[in-house]
């Protein structure tokens, strides 16, 4: 039994499956071959295969292999962290640096501070003084990505331009950590637009449409409803059901609030535990449960999630 904060205590029963860190999970070693090899198949055959395939096979291998990261940044699928690192770390979007990914997303999982703009690295939110600083093209442009349809067409650039000019600026005021992160990144990338461009002959520019930044949108569906601002933590966390499509794309993780509870649990035992725990754990979201991706599409396509500014309060 587990207590929660939720306006007073509430006790949630929480029912656990069996489960222990095995020296190899296999189902992810598994997946980890399928992702890659999927991959590798399209970027050779790319010149065999209609651009539109090449679209929706690139964007899906590439957002496939951001959730891969992300089982992997939590300790899948061995006790290794090189061997895990080895697997995970190669940038297929091509923007964004393994490590960094690391080091944010687990700052994430700091759930007190959840999409609080100064300390969850994730926020999609602004404070007022930040929000001021963006002038008015900035303002237009982040209202813009609060629509699912904004977030698709400019989060990737937003996102990917936004996250490089604050690297460049640690690199130049000094920051040798960053420095050694990005060059070990841009060492790998070489390493993937070698095969890319130099053994597939794909052009950069199809790679980067239909790969890194098809990709990068895609896995922006799974981020973009999971957080909502409240004052109770626990409410802050989104759920996604019946999603048999996109929900193996996300390794399940768009069962967001059992992940935030059960972060270390391996995606392919994620639903089972959701299943278990599923009255509890909707209760203590207060029902923030959207019934598949097609219910977010039909309520935020050209609608805001929420507003931009965040309510935080002083600490």
């Amino acid at each position: 039994m587990i207590l929660y904060p939720q306006g007073g205590l509430v006790k949630m029963n929480i029912k656990d499956i069996a489960y222990s860190p095995r020296r190899i999970e296999w189902p992810t070693l598994g997946l980890a071959i399928v992702i890659y090899s999927l991959w590798f198949g399209t970027t050779y055959f790319h010149n065999q295969l209609p651009l539109w395939v090449v679209l929706i096979v690139g964007a899906w291998s590439t957002a496939w292999h951001m959730s891969l990261q992300h089982e992997i940044i939590h300790g899948h699928p061995t006790r290794k962290r090189w061997i895990n690192t080895l697997i995970g770390q190669w940038p297929l979007a091509l923007w964004l640096p393994f490590e960094k990914y690391r080091h944010s997303h687990l700052a994430h999982h700091n759930d007190e501070r959840l999409t609080d703009p100064l300390d969850d690295p994730e926020s999609f939110y602004w404070l007022h003084d930040q929000w001021e600083s963006l002038g008015p093209i900035g303002q237009a442009l982040i209202r813009a990505q609060s629509t699912l349809l904004g977030r698709l067409a400019i989060g990737p650039l937003w996102s990917m331009t936004r996250f490089w000019k604050f690297e460049i600026a640690k690199i130049a005021a000094g920051d040798r950590k960053t420095a050694r992160i990005v060059v070990l990144h841009l060492l790998q990338a070489v390493v993937v637009l070698a095969w890319v461009v130099g053994v597939c002959g794909m052009s950069l520019v199809t790679y980067f449409v239909c790969f890194a930044y098809a990709g990068t949108a895609l896995a922006m569906v799974r981020s973009f409803a999971e957080h909502r601002a409240a004052d109770e933590v626990e409410r802050r966390t989104a759920i996604v059901e019946g999603s048999w499509i996109l929900g193996p794309l996300f390794l399940f993780n768009n069962l967001h609030a059992a992940h935030h509870l059960r972060r270390n649990l391996p995606w392919y035992m994620l639903p089972s535990w959701y299943r278990l725990n599923r009255d509890a754990l909707v209760e203590r979201n207060g029902g923030l449960v959207y019934s598949g991706y097609f219910d977010i599409v039909r309520r935020y396509f050209l609608r805001p999630h929420d507003t931009a500014l965040h309510p935080r309060k002083a600490a």
